[in-house]
């Protein structure tokens, strides 16, 4: 089993920042990816970043150059730095780990960004 737990949500006006953090636990060596996922209500969930083992590492267009993904494997942690935010990067995100077999979701934190 992995745990995850994903913090740093809040509310941030446009142009502002945030970093979210998503905290594993549990056999974390059988992760093979981490993901960012984010929802908006009565939308599907879209996929944001994604970082690898290796650390490589993709991005939705929508955020290139904003938002970068990253990890630290001493700390089992994965974080989302949000630059430059806009009105539409509101929504729920979640954290998302994908093992061999299965995939773990995180509770989801919300970022609301206001004008």
């Amino acid at each position: 089993q992995v745990q995850l737990v994903e913090s740093g949500g809040g509310l941030v006006q446009a142009g502002g920042s945030l970093r979210l953090s998503c905290a594993a636990s549990g056999i974390i060596s059988r992760l093979n990816r981490m993901e960012w996922r984010r929802q908006v209500l009565g939308e599907q969930r879209e996929l944001v970043a994604t970082i690898a083992t290796g650390g490589s590492t993709n991005y939705a267009d929508s955020v290139k150059g904003r938002f970068t993904i990253s990890r630290d494997n001493g700390k089992n942690t994965v974080y989302l730095q949000m630059n430059d935010l806009k009105l539409e990067d509101t929504a729920e995100y979640y954290c998302r780990a994908v093992a061999v077999l299965r995939d773990y979701w995180g509770q989801g934190t919300q970022v609301t960004v206001s004008s």
